[in-house]
């Protein structure tokens, strides 16, 4: 497995692991473990999803910078076939 999709597959468990935690916290409001867990990996999603970007372009249209054009069209979609090789 590459490094790109080694960081997508962390990515997408880390986002599992945050929407969970947020439906639990949706009933569970006070449960200070589980909002500790949710910060957790809320902020690992976020550094990984900036490792990716910083590495192979952005990951969602909310990834891109707008530092004079438009960078989204540069790299292959992340479901493109050339974007996972």
């Amino acid at each position: 497995m590459n490094e790109r999709n080694r960081l997508l597959n962390k990515i997408m468990a880390e986002d599992f692991a945050v929407y969970e935690a947020v439906l639990y916290l949706d009933t569970h409001p006070g449960d200070a473990d589980a909002l500790g867990y949710y910060t957790e990996h809320r902020d690992n999603v976020v550094q990984l999803r900036e490792e990716y970007s910083r590495k192979f372009g952005p990951l969602t249209i909310y990834d891109v910078e707008g530092n004079g054009s438009w960078s989204w069209i540069n790299e292959p979609f992340p479901w493109e076939r050339e974007g996972n090789c």
